[in-house]
């Protein structure tokens, strides 16, 4: 199930959430949403702790939603207890700033 674009940017207005792009960086660097930070899923598990504050919520998107919800899974498993896959990232152009 995704989180829609206006909880999503709700969250990052009220909570501080953080915008997680799981994209490969080249994915990345092509189409990039105000203050998403790029962690690639083959890399989350690795650097999740270092980049990501587990005190805060976390959204994650990618290009379809599939490597988001590989990556909600995997930051749940590392204990981060607010984590929201939004999908694919295009649904971010869905609802008004």
């Amino acid at each position: 199930m995704f989180i829609s674009c206006e909880d999503t940017k709700q969250l990052i207005k009220d909570k501080q959430a953080q915008l997680v792009d799981v994209r490969t960086p080249e994915e990345f660097m092509s189409t990039q949403l105000p203050g998403a930070i790029n962690i690639p899923l083959h890399e989350i598990d690795q650097v999740a702790a270092l980049k990501l504050d587990k005190a805060r919520p976390v959204v994650v998107f990618c290009r379809s939603g599939q490597r988001s919800y590989m990556a909600q899974q995997i930051l749940m498993g590392q204990g981060f207890t607010d984590v929201h896959n939004m999908g694919p990232f295009s649904a971010w152009f869905q609802c008004p700033d």
